[in-house]
């Protein structure tokens, strides 16, 4: 997902875009460990796109204040 495409997101689009995403690098490092993995790439796809709307969150925040 891209930064234009979250920017357009509401805080708690963010949020749950945020919670979904660490669900899913939870249940790819459970993954990782029992078997091989389909696609390894999608662990730092996930962890860039909860970087990317954490980063998003912080400058509203800074823009509020």
């Amino acid at each position: 997902m891209k930064a234009s495409e979250l920017r357009e997101m509401s805080d708690e689009q963010l949020e749950l875009t945020v919670k979904e995403s660490a669900e899913t690098i939870f249940r790819l490092r459970i993954q990782s460990q029992t078997e091989k993995m389909a696609t390894p790439t999608m662990m730092r796809k996930n962890r860039r796109l909860i970087a990317r709307a954490r980063t998003i969150q912080a400058q509203r925040l800074s823009a509020k204040a």
